[in-house]
C-alpha cells in the first residue's frame, strides 16, 4: 500500500541516506520497510510545488528544519464574519513565538506543568511564523494552509474560527503529512467523524456544552420549555443544534422549529418575525462571531425579551459565548447563558500569567480564541522539545495521551483514541452589573470533566484517526 503523503507511490524509494542509516540499523528493518522514502528526481516531489522533504532520522518528513529557525504557519479568519476572533488569534500567536523565543516575561511558560521549553526557542531553533487568512471559508483556508506548507516551509499549521474550517485543513494537513493544531472549532465532528491522526484540539465541543448547560438552564428556566433554534447552516450549527436538542429534550423541553441561515447573513429580521408566533418560549441562538452579535441584537428589537409566551418569560440562548461576541453586542448580552471554553477573569495561576502577558502587550484582556490559540501554539512547540525532534510522528506520540496544568482550564488531557482535550467546561452569563468595559461574562458554573466527557466510540461521534504517514 502507498503511504498517506498525496504523492504517487512511484515517487517513492530508498534514498542513498536512508541506505547508510540501514547499515547501522539492520535490526530496524521491519520499522523502516513500513516507511516511505521521497524520490529525490527534479521531476519528482522536489518540485517547486510540492513540499519541500528532507531525510532525518531515518526516513524523509515535511518541511524537515535544516537552519536556525523553524517556521509556524498561523491560519486565521482575517477577513469575513469572524473576523474580530481572527485578529485575537493573531495577536495571541505573536505573544507565544515571543514567550518561546525568550522575549517577554514568558507568560504560560512560567506556570504549565509539565513543561520542557526553557525560552530559548525549540530544538535549538528560534521560532518563525507566516499567516493566512481562512475568510471563514474552507477552500480558502485549504488554500493558504497549502501555501504555506508548500511555499513558506511550515512544519505545522495551527488556528481558525470555524469547524468547517478546521475539519478541511486538518483534512489536508494529514495528507501532507504537517500536525494541525486546531484553533476555535467547536463541532463534535471535528475529533469525532473526521478526526485525523495529525490533528489536535485544544477547544471544547458542542457536546460539552450541552451537557454543562442544560443542568443551568433547567434550574433557571424548567423542564417546561418550547425551543426554537436559529442555526449556523454549516457543520459547527448543525452540531451544536442537535448537542442542545439532545440535552434539553431529556429534562423535558420541545424542540419547535429548527431554521438554518447562512453564514454571514448580517440581517436576520426574516429569520425572527415567525419566532414571535410560533408557540416557542425559548430562542436558541447557535451563532457565533459577528451574526451572533447581529442575530442577538435583532432579536431584543424584536422584543422577544420583552414576551411572555406559555405564561413564561421569554429566554435567549447564546450555547458558545465569547467576550468578543458579548462586546459586539453590548447590553443585549445581559442575563443570557451560554458556555465558553476560558474566561479571562479566571484567577487560577495560569489564566493570570497569560491576561498580564497579553494585557501588556496590547492594552485589553484576551479573549477565549486567543487562549486556546496560545496555548495550542505552547503546547505544539513543548511536544517538540519533549520528543526531542520535529518529525511529526514523535510529536503526534509525544500529544497523545499528554497531561497537563497551569494553563487555564485546570488539569487537562489530550486523550488519545480521538485528539481531543478534555476539561471543566465553564457555565456563563452576561454580566449584569460590569466592573468594565470587558467585564462581560460573569462565570456561574465551572462543570467538571467528569459531567462532560463521553466515549471515543460513541454514535455518531467515532471516527478514523488513521496512522503517522512514517509509522
Amino acid at each position: 500500500m502507498a503511504p498517506e503523503t498525496g504523492f504517487p507511490c512511484e515517487q517513492f524509494y530508498y534514498h542513498e541516506e536512508v541506505d547508510k542509516v540501514m547499515s547501522d540499523d539492520i535490526k530496524n528493518f521491519s520499522t523502516l520497510s513500513r516507511r516511505g522514502f521521497l524520490k529525490t528526481s527534479v521531476a519528482g516531489a522536489m518540485a517547486a510545488s510540492a513540499p519541500a522533504f528532507f531525510v532525518n532520522n531515518a526516513y524523509a518528513y515535511t518541511n524537515a528544519p535544516k537552519g536556525s529557525t523553524v517556521t509556524f504557519g498561523f491560519n486565521v479568519p482575517q477577513t469575513g464574519a469572524y473576523a474580530d476572533e481572527g485578529a485575537d488569534e493573531l495577536r495571541a500567536y505573536r505573544l507565544a513565538v515571543k514567550h518561546i523565543n525568550g522575549e517577554g516575561d514568558g507568560g504560560m511558560l512560567n506556570t504549565m506543568r509539565p513543561a520542557a521549553l526553557k525560552g530559548d526557542g525549540v530544538n535549538g531553533k528560534k521560532v518563525d511564523f507566516v499567516t493566512g487568512d481562512t475568510q471563514t471559508k474552507s477552500d480558502a483556508a485549504r488554500a493558504s494552509a497549502k501555501r504555506m506548507i508548500e511555499k513558506d516551509g511550515a512544519i505545522m499549521i495551527t488556528g481558525g474560527s470555524s469547524s468547517g474550517v478546521a475539519i478541511a485543513v486538518q483534512s489536508l494537513c494529514h495528507e501532507q503529512g504537517i500536525i494541525f493544531m486546531a484553533g476555535l472549532t467547536h463541532s463534535n465532528d471535528t475529533t469525532g467523524k473526521d478526526r485525523r491522526k495529525y490533528g489536535f484540539r485544544h477547544f471544547f465541543n458542542t457536546e460539552m456544552s450541552g451537557a454543562a448547560l442544560a443542568p443551568i438552564l433547567e434550574k433557571e428556566f424548567g423542564n417546561d420549555r418550547v425551543a426554537y433554534h436559529l442555526t449556523a447552516d454549516y457543520t459547527w450549527g448543525w452540531s451544536q443544534e442537535g448537542s442542545i436538542k439532545k440535552y434539553t429534550e431529556a429534562l423535558g423541553w420541545k424542540t419547535g422549529d429548527a431554521v438554518r441561515t447562512p453564514l454571514g447573513a448580517g440581517d436576520f429580521s426574516q429569520y425572527i418575525t415567525p419566532v414571535l408566533n410560533s408557540g416557542a418560549d425559548v430562542l436558541v441562538l447557535n451563532h457565533y462571531g459577528k451574526d451572533m452579535v447581529n442575530s442577538l441584537t435583532q432579536s431584543v428589537q424584536f422584543g422577544l425579551r420583552d414576551k411572555q409566551v406559555n405564561g413564561q418569560d421569554f429566554q435567549i440562548v447564546v450555547p458558545l459565548f465569547s467576550r468578543l461576541m458579548a462586546q459586539g453586542a453590548g447590553d443585549n448580552i445581559k442575563g443570557i447563558y451560554g458556555s465558553t471554553n476560558w474566561n479571562w477573569s479566571l484567577q487560577d495561576e495560569g489564566s493570570k500569567a497569560f491576561v498580564k502577558s497579553f494585557g501588556a502587550e496590547y492594552g485589553f484582556p484576551p479573549s477565549q480564541a486567543a487562549h486556546t490559540c496560545y496555548v495550542q501554539a505552547l503546547l505544539y512547540a513543548d511536544a517538540c522539545q519533549r520528543a526531542g525532534t520535529f518529525d511529526p510522528c514523535g510529536v503526534i506520540e509525544a500529544l497523545e495521551g499528554h497531561k497537563f496544568d497551569g494553563m487555564g482550564n485546570g488539569p487537562v488531557e489530550y486523550r488519545q483514541e480521538d485528539h481531543q482535550c478534555f476539561k471543566d467546561v465553564l457555565v456563563v452569563r452576561g454580566n449584569e452589573q460590569p466592573a468594565s468595559q470587558f467585564d462581560l461574562l460573569k462565570v456561574v458554573e465551572v462543570t467538571p470533566r467528569s459531567k462532560v466527557e463521553y466515549s471515543p466510540t460513541m454514535d455518531g461521534y467515532s471516527g478514523n484517526l488513521g496512522s503517522c504517514q512514517a509509522a
